[in-house]
């Protein structure tokens, strides 16, 4: 079974490294175990070929959205909701069961200073034409 880890962190609370100069609410010692936890938990998924892919997503201030109406292309930058949370990275993973997606998607950081989307990928079989 196949399914998308979509993190939505907030770097208030908790941050990557690459982004800890956003987060002040985590105090040194609890970051150090946080990134503890969340490199065990990636080799572990790594070593048992859980993880298909990951990969992390730049802040939402570079993102652009595009949208077509009437045939006219609009193209606007930036976050656009007013959200403390954004989109900041993905794992494809492909475990045995469901309950097992849920005990990796609930060991990442995120899932208590965030929210952690666990999404199946949609069987499209049959739908060729």
């Amino acid at each position: 079974m196949k399914y998308v880890v979509l993190i939505h962190s907030n770097p208030t609370k908790w941050a990557h490294p690459m982004f800890l100069h956003q987060s002040d609410q985590v105090e040194p010692e609890a970051q150090a175990t946080l990134l503890k936890e969340f490199g065990e938990l990636l080799t572990e998924i790594e070593q048992s070929g859980e993880l298909i892919e990951s990969a992390a997503l730049d802040a939402p201030s570079t993102s652009k959205a595009l949208r077509v109406r009437d045939e006219q292309l609009t193209v606007t930058d930036g976050p656009f909701a007013d959200a403390k949370e954004h989109l900041a990275g993905f794992f494809l993973i492909d475990v045995a069961s469901e309950e097992r997606a849920i005990e990796i998607a609930s060991r990442l950081p995120d899932s208590r200073y965030g929210t952690v989307e666990l999404r199946p990928l949609a069987d499209l079989s049959g739908t060729e034409s």
